[in-house]
């Protein structure tokens, strides 16, 4: 059997294939960001899907794609971590970047964008992706992410920003004693995280003239901090995939208008789309 997973900072998709490339399996488990997770934790996460576990000395191969796979230091961390509980199996890790344009540019090239619990962006020649900027991840990047846009609400309901209907209906959702969000951004394991669920109160509340002023800002300085580092974005299809691309397309449709950028795929579960375009990956 073989495993595709795609893996972000708040949750993994598993699909478990037969060698004929016929799916058997779509799991799931909490988030694998090597760069945000110590080791213990990613482990923790994996034994803590028993399917998955009842499974892993079946599996031959495993084809990882994830968030904070950019760079050696971390990848080594969860390659070593998947060698300890798939024995059997040849393990590949490459950046979610590379799942994003094998399930969306179909060997053509494009601007290819991710907008989840983070964000990134790449440019895809057709045969090789380039990435111009390391993530410094959610502290100082990430424009147009879930965690950029928690950031945001959270600082404008605490200065009074935020209009007095919303900031009710906010106040009834979440926990905002003020000692509960420290605790959680400066204590606790995946501040990323819990900054991205303050994002879907945006999502559910997006008609909102606020919310419309806060989604175009942070669609606004993604293409100006992201898009456009590639000389060739105005000649190419931008496409898009995660959540927060999914939920806010038509945010990113008429903000992509203004630049005169081309609108392409987004891809709300791009795991999908790279099994549906049946890419092989070796």
């Amino acid at each position: 059997m073989i495993i595709i997973a795609d893996s972000g900072s708040t949750k993994t998709n598993w699909l478990v294939l037969s060698k004929a490339g016929e799916e058997l399996y779509s799991l799931r488990t909490e988030g694998l960001n090597p760069a945000v997770f110590p080791k213990e934790l990613l482990e923790e996460r994996i034994f803590s899907n028993k399917e998955l576990v009842a499974i892993k000395g079946k599996i031959e191969k495993v084809n990882f794609f994830g968030a904070g796979c950019g760079t050696e230091a971390p990848t080594s961390i969860l390659l070593s971590v998947l060698e300890s509980i798939f024995t059997n199996a040849k393990i590949t890790i490459k950046e979610d970047t590379a799942v994003a344009v094998y399930a969306t540019a179909d060997k053509k090239p494009a601007i290819v964008c991710i907008l989840g619990t983070g964000s990134n962006c790449s440019y895809f020649d057709g045969e090789t992706i380039h990435q111009k900027i390391v993530s410094l991840g959610y502290i100082i990047m990430d424009d147009a992410s879930g965690n950029y846009y928690g950031k945001q609400l959270l600082r404008d309901y605490y200065f009074g920003k935020m209009p007095k209907d919303l900031a009710d209906k906010f106040e009834e959702r979440f926990n905002l004693d003020a000692d509960f969000i420290k605790e959680n951004l400066y204590r606790k394991s995946n501040p990323n995280t819990y900054l991205a669920c303050f994002g879907h109160f945006m999502v559910d509340y997006k008609a909102h003239t606020y919310h419309q002023e806060l989604i175009k800002k942070g669609l606004r300085l993604f293409v100006e901090n992201q898009v456009f580092q590639y000389e060739k974005a105005s000649e190419l299809p931008i496409h898009f995939v995660g959540s927060i691309a999914y939920f806010l397309r038509n945010e990113i449709a008429e903000v992509l208008k203004e630049y005169n950028l081309t609108l392409g795929v987004i891809e709300r579960h791009p795991i999908r789309g790279l099994v549906k375009k049946h890419f092989k990956v070796t």
